[in-house]
């Protein structure tokens, strides 16, 4: 199970691409007052604030990237480059095994590769892709749920556990 500070860690990588990305290629303009579908991410944010990444514009009344949001998400694409570069094609035991040995994190791994690859850009869209028999449209409770974390962790289980 992963750990309600690793949840707002990711969802907090969530967020600085939404926010990176222009609103119509799926980015994110948040307002300061969030609304309700978003307060589970209410908390992430924070963290970001608290962290430099992300500030608030109270004219605009909005969310907006610091200049160290800005490298860090460059510093994220960085890692997660490595990761796919290195494991690309790799069985999923052959990574963790390779990923545990070096003192890495499994999940942050996995989470950092989708998050690159767009895979949760839409992740309403990622549970159908998945078969999940049940879809949570609501996507920043789903970001936060045990449910989206488990089925993630799913794909560092080898295949036939």
């Amino acid at each position: 199970m992963i750990s309600q500070g690793h949840k707002l860690t990711y969802a907090g990588i969530y967020m600085l691409k939404k926010l990176d990305v222009a609103p119509e290629d799926g980015g994110l303009v948040l307002p300061l007052a969030l609304p309700r579908e978003l307060d589970p991410l209410d908390p992430a944010l924070e963290q970001l604030a608290i962290a430099g990444l992300v500030a608030m514009n109270k004219k605009k009344g909005i969310y907006e990237l610091t200049p160290l949001g800005i490298e860090h998400i460059g510093t994220l694409i960085d890692e997660a480059e490595t990761y796919v570069e290195e494991f690309d094609e790799q069985p999923a035991e052959t990574v963790v095994a390779e990923v545990q040995r070096r003192r890495l994190d499994p999940m942050r791994v996995r989470f950092l590769w989708g998050w690159y690859q767009g895979e949760f850009d839409d992740l309403v869209l990622w549970q159908q892709r998945r078969g999940l028999a049940e879809i949570d449209r609501d996507w920043a409770s789903y970001l936060m749920a045990d449910e989206f974390w488990t089925e993630l962790g799913q794909d560092l289980v080898p295949e036939g556990n």
